[in-house]
């Protein structure tokens, strides 16, 4: 299955909520919260709630369907400070030491947290906190963060203070929400890589990774936090903290990809921005066919803005089945060979005899398009253009988001004529850099498009697995 889902791996999702109003639906509407930000995130899930004494968590692998009922939700109740997140993991593996919201501390002194976005410098920082005497069980960045805070807080810093001056420890993307313990803390690295907002509910505030989030809830959106922000909330209201800017740079993926079509980024809908980017990519890229189809879902805006820009009818050709992908059961090697048809299936009807422009969003290893190619000729295409609405991915994300290194990105390592070659369509065009940060009505300079264009806004690399090598290592120095 893993093969068929040739696209870049999703990048968490962080949710938080503070109201004495509604904390008798504190835990239910959270689980709403992050069943909106699902899609960010399928490995595991969690729950953490606060009286402002004491903190109770439920976290699990599985999608948050999986891991929360009305029974579990039930035993979450009885606070008024409320933190949600989904996982995918891009630091640390995919278990559930890893699982969060994660707690750290020592002593009288505990937080917990939930984070979104990767550190360049996790292992090095996570060296200097065990130096520190801090002692950890997970192997995600995630609670460097919070073992950073809590040494700020014992040395008698402010909640504010403590975070502000962890902030200067951190290297990378980070969009943050944490309890301390009568306060929901919310903040967002210099660079605002990976994005966070906030709305009003009654009686407070909430924090969400999208504004999908705020939607699901009922509440009222109130402003995205901005790159080096630290919100606090508590009894006393929301107040406002700001560390030093650095170059904004966020995430251009979140545009062409991750984030929910009805998300809205400085007030724009990303669907909006999604379906520019097709319309420019008919500009650029133009072809003779008869129909335009999306691969669903995250090419289906796209299509319509290709299909508008260039006259050519819109159809679904491709039924995507949206279960696929949450089954435990893997399918049998007789079945392995449908490949493709597990999780898409054409109609023969829109494609059979038709010259066929087909929409998708990017194109990492290769995989799935040479087989989506095949699928349409098998069903009866005349012909089949593919046609990408980002550029082509040159380069791996140091920031949150799994993806390949370069040696294994076939934009890095071929030409667009071999590309298509390899895919064995009729015609292959990519949408260009500049049209796709036209599409996002974003000023170049304010988004992070170094998977693209190389332009990696802070230096430095990081593995998924950085921390886990890391301790290897310092195991087998031991032993030598």
């Amino acid at each position: 299955m893993g093969e068929a889902n040739d696209k870049p791996k999703e990048a968490c999702g962080v949710f938080g909520m503070y109201s004495r109003e509604v904390a008798c639906e504190l835990a239910q509407r959270t689980y709403f919260g992050l069943y909106a930000l699902q899609h960010r995130g399928q490995e595991s899930a969690g729950i953490a709630i606060s009286d402002g004494e004491r903190t109770v968590a439920m976290r699990d692998m599985g999608l948050v369907s999986q891991v929360f009922d009305e029974r579990k939700l039930a035993s979450l109740e009885g606070g008024h400070i409320a933190l949600g997140h989904v996982r995918y993991s891009t630091t640390g593996s995919a278990s559930w030491e890893n699982a969060q919201p994660e707690f750290h501390g020592r002593g009288e002194v505990n937080v917990a947290v939930a984070h979104n976005g990767n550190l360049v410098n996790a292992a090095a920082l996570r060296r200097e906190l065990e130096g520190e005497g801090f002692e950890f069980e997970s192997t995600s960045d995630t609670a460097a963060i919070a073992a950073c805070a809590v040494g700020e807080l014992e040395k008698g810093h402010t909640v504010a203070e403590a975070v502000l001056r962890t902030m200067r420890r951190l290297e990378g993307a980070y969009s943050v929400a944490m309890i301390f313990r009568d306060k929901l803390v919310a903040f967002r690295d210099p660079h605002g890589f990976r994005p966070l907002c906030i709305g009003e509910i009654e009686g407070g505030y909430a924090v969400s990774s999208e504004t999908c989030g705020l939607d699901i809830i009922g509440a009222g959106f109130l402003r995205e936090i901005e790159p080096g922000e630290v919100v606090v909330i508590d009894d006393e209201g929301l107040k406002s903290y700001r560390a030093e800017e650095a170059r904004r740079a966020l995430c251009v993926f979140e545009y062409v990809y991750f984030a929910r079509p009805d998300s809205r980024f400085d007030g724009r809908e990303v669907a909006h921005s999604r379906q520019k980017m097709g319309e420019v990519l008919a500009e650029e890229a133009p072809a003779e066919a008869d129909v335009v189809i999306p691969v669903p879902d995250s090419g289906i805006m796209a299509a319509v803005g290709y299909s508008q820009g260039s006259g050519i009818p819109y159809a679904e050709g491709l039924i995507k089945n949206r279960y696929v992908g949450r089954t435990f059961i893997q399918p049998a090697d007789s079945m392995r060979q449908l490949g493709l048809r597990l999780k898409l299936n054409p109609l023969p009807s829109v494609i059979a005899g038709k010259r066929v422009v087909v929409i998708d969003d990017s194109i990492v290893r290769g995989n799935t398009a040479r087989k989506l190619v095949r699928l349409l000729f098998e069903v009866g295409a005349a012909e089949v253009h593919f046609r990408v609405s980002s550029p082509p991915v040159t380069g791996p994300c140091y920031y949150g988001i799994d993806m390949d290194k370069k040696e294994g990105l076939v934009g890095a390592n071929f030409t667009v004529e071999e590309i298509r070659a390899q895919i064995g369509a009729t015609s292959l065009a990519y949408l260009s850099v500049d049209g796709m940060v036209a599409a996002t009505e974003q000023k170049k300079s304010r988004l992070c498009r170094a998977c693209f264009d190389g332009d990696y806004p802070i230096p430095g690399a990081t593995e998924k697995f950085a921390l886990e090598n890391a301790a290897v290592a310092d195991a087998v120095a031991g032993e030598s």
